[in-house]
């Protein structure tokens, strides 16, 4: 495969319960042969249905930490009192076989890669509101009322840092969000920056200050 088809590197973040790992599974199953999804290391414990390789790779805090010292690791970050983190050789292969490897991770993480990296693009993806998000996370069936709480006054400081992405996606049905993500990101690939102006957060401030407006209201109980 020749260098100009060589894959790009894509973080995807978001509040928690938005949908991101159910867009993730679906861009990959229809498009194969041109993403790679990053496993991530985590401390957490899995979920129903996870899959320890294939979901995330699930490890003790001590080989965590060991996995820091020898520098095994593009980035890390702690995230509601578990350490999340990217293992670095995956990524590589994957971008050199001519994959665009996208990496679905915390504010923290993606601005410490887009340092490092800096024709990283970085994808925002959030609900149609407020009510909508706390609604996902409610569904979910997983989580206490006090850790949905938290969730939502972390969304609220997630939203602070929305300006530091690059594309915004709002995902009101999967299949739409999913196919935007495909645009935005082989459009970044092939340079078609045009086609994706309208997608870009500087664009979409209007939106993004009304859900900073509804989380607040959100998190005072309101």
């Amino acid at each position: 495969m020749s260098e100009k088809q060589k894959g790009i590197l894509v973080v995807v973040s978001g509040f928690s319960g938005v949908g991101k790992g159910t867009i993730m599974k679906k861009l990959l199953e229809e498009h194969r042969d041109d993403y790679a999804l990053s496993v991530s290391a985590t401390t957490r414990s899995p979920r129903a249905g996870e899959i320890h390789g294939k979901s995330y790779f699930f490890v003790s805090k001590e080989k965590f930490e060991d996995m820091i010292e020898k520098d095994e690791l593009i980035e890390y970050a702690q995230y509601v009192g578990n350490y999340y983190g990217t293992p670095k050789e995956y990524v590589f292969n994957q971008l050199n076989d001519g994959k665009s490897v996208i990496l679905e991770i915390e504010i923290q993480g993606a601005l410490k890669i887009k340092e490092q990296f800096k024709d990283t693009k970085l994808l925002f993806i959030t609900a149609p509101s407020a009510k909508e998000l706390k609604s996902r996370l409610e569904n979910r069936g997983t989580e206490t009322e006090d850790v949905i709480s938290f969730r939502m006054n972390r969304a609220v400081e997630e939203a602070e840092e929305i300006e530091k992405y690059d594309y915004l996606v709002c995902n009101r049905n999967v299949e739409e969000a999913v196919s935007k993500v495909h645009t935005i990101i082989q459009n970044c690939r092939f340079n078609n920056l045009d086609e994706i102006k309208q997608d870009l957060i500087i664009n979409n401030t209007e939106y993004i200050n009304q859900m900073r407006s509804e989380l607040k209201d959100f998190s005072k109980g309101e």
